[in-house]
């Protein structure tokens, strides 16, 4: 029997871009989950509900070699969305889809006449006018929020709260207390650099080297302050 459709509906099929937090493994793979521990244990809620794609790029291992990575991953809940650089011999059934081909942020296609400010929502927010190279949010960016804009410099005229952060593809302008996390140089920007009023932040992150409140110097703790990189380090000096 021929079926005959004769109430055609269309499918909507839309494409989105989302900011993916890349990570890189290094061996041996126990030193290397010791060090992802600490990240997690000193900064709580860093990989919850975040896109996660696994760089393997000139890694060399074998297929339980991996298989095990991912399992140790899914035991501290990183749920890993893609594989990349991986050779296909290595990948199989069960395993997240290898990926390529990914672009940087300013490559994304984005609309445009939505106001900056909206990027301040629950959760993590969708930054979309990429016909600048600047955001400024005019409220503080309260616990639970994320404002992310790859695209270039985020100002924020206001404080960043505990459990909060600021992620950007340029440099972070914070003209109030920064005590949450700010990220600069996210899609890879070694000369971006963290400004603030008042820093008491949980972790400051440069070009993907980070650093964590405890590692930061004690006489720079509720001082206005400026963070940059320099030989893979972040360094800091109290703004004058």
């Amino acid at each position: 029997m021929t079926k005959v459709l004769t109430d055609a509906r269309s499918i909507r099929i839309k494409g989105r871009s989302f900011l993916a937090v890349m990570l890189s493994p290094d061996l041996p793979f126990d030193d290397w989950l010791a060090r992802l521990d600490d990240l997690a244990a000193r900064s709580a809620g860093f990989f919850l509900g975040r896109p996660v794609v696994l760089d393997l790029t000139d890694l060399q291992i074998d297929r339980p070699q991996l298989k095990e990575l991912i399992a140790e991953l899914a035991k501290r809940n990183v749920s890993i969305m893609g594989i990349e650089g991986a050779r296909p011999s290595i990948l199989g059934a069960g395993m997240p889809p290898a990926l390529k081909g990914g672009r940087s942020a300013s490559d994304i296609e984005v609309q445009a006449n939505e106001p900056a400010d909206s990027a301040v929502k629950p959760a993590v927010a969708e930054i979309r006018p990429a016909t600048t190279q600047s955001i400024v949010i005019r409220e503080p960016v309260r616990s639970g929020q994320s404002v992310i804009f790859p695209e270039g410099d985020v100002t924020i005229v206001g404080s960043v709260a505990s459990g909060a952060e600021v992620i950007a593809g340029g440099s972070v302008h914070i003209y109030g207390a920064l005590r949450g996390r700010a990220m600069a140089g996210s899609i890879g920007n070694a000369s971006a650099r963290i400004f603030c009023r008042k820093l008491e932040a949980e972790l400051v992150a440069i070009d993907g080297v980070y650093k964590m409140a405890e590692d930061m110097a004690a006489n720079l703790r509720g001082q206005a302050v400026q963070l940059w990189l320099e030989d893979d380090a972040i360094m800091a000096e109290k703004l004058t």
